[in-house]
């Protein structure tokens, strides 16, 4: 086998995480044809189709499943290096690979911009997803630190929260039910709902509602992102359970109000994570301090204070 470039590598396994040569573009900031080119550069390099192509998305094959193993020990080991060099120069340089949940896109990315500009020889990696797929991120150490709502059980992990996360119902303003005060759950059991991908930590909250209430719900609709529940939910198809902090657009555009439900808002917590095995590098334990820090504070001056639905 030729020898396959760093850039490759990262392109491979990222293709292979959003099975989708378009995701891996919009994560690593590149063209969709130029990611292409890159992938089948590396097949012909490899000498083995890596991927079944099947209109937009694409697959695995099984070299590709092997291959992938591989690729991931050799961009693990090569962070480890990299954080090895910097803990060794005694400075915040470096790359730090920060994976969050899609519900936090409206705030971290803003905690990151602040961040970059005090430590501007870091160089940030921002992968996004739902929660599922971070803890695979998380378990496959493929990123320094995750920030999410419900931190995983099943691996070993150090999780410290760093600010509240309240999740409430919302409907369009032409909903029957918006604008009534204190309306008991069981009410919920006859309305259609808009609700997350298996794997989405705000379902699950959802479910954890639902259950305590015994209510058995009808799900009308399921989608992959919170734009698209927001969109449906101000079109009228239904309620659906969402971050208070994905809202705030579509809530002073009058596409969206909160019920007021009793139980509600859902009050969690949003976490900064990172596996007990992995020694931070310098970027990333001082990443890690400043959302403890200020995370509590800027997400209220973002946001505004938590006031439930109806008050």
């Amino acid at each position: 086998m030729r020898a396959a470039t760093l850039h490759q590598l990262r392109l491979f396994a990222s293709a292979a995480r959003h099975q989708s040569f378009a995701g891996a573009a919009r994560e690593l900031h590149l063209t969709q044809p130029a990611v292409s080119m890159q992938i089948k550069e590396l097949e012909q390099s490899v000498g083995l189709p890596l991927f079944d192509r099947a209109g937009k998305r694409v697959s695995l094959t099984t070299p590709g499943e092997y291959f992938l193993v591989y690729a991931r020990r050799m961009l693990s080991t090569l962070k480890d290096a990299e954080d090895a060099m910097a803990r060794m120069r005694g400075a915040q340089t470096g790359r730090l690979v920060v994976g969050m949940v899609t519900t936090a896109a409206d705030f971290l990315p803003r905690m990151l911009s602040g961040f970059l500009q005090e430590h501007p020889g870091v160089e940030v990696e921002l992968t996004i997803g739902n929660r599922r797929s971070l803890v695979e991120s998380l378990h496959r150490n493929e990123v320094d630190l995750a920030v999410m709502g419900s931190p995983p059980r099943e691996l070993d992990t150090r999780a410290e929260p760093f600010a509240a996360h309240p999740i409430t119902a919302f409907a369009a303003p032409s909903h029957p039910l918006a604008g009534q005060p204190d309306l008991p759950p069981a009410l919920l059991a006859n309305e259609r709902f808009i609700v997350r991908e298996e794997g989405s930590g705000t379902r699950a909250a959802m479910e954890i509602f639902f259950r305590t209430h015994r209510i058995a719900p009808h799900y009308a609709m399921e989608v992959a992102s919170n734009e698209a529940v927001k969109h449906a939910v101000s079109a009228g198809l239904g309620i659906a359970f969402l971050s208070m902090h994905t809202v705030r657009l579509a809530l002073t555009a009058g596409e969206l109000v909160a019920l007021s439900v009793e139980g509600l808002p859902i009050m969690r917590s949003w976490h900064v994570v990172h596996l007990r095995s992995r020694t931070l590098s310098p970027a990333a334990e001082a990443f890690r301090y400043s959302i403890l820090e200020d995370g509590e504070r800027f997400l209220g001056e973002l946001f505004g204070p938590i006031v439930r639905p109806g008050r």
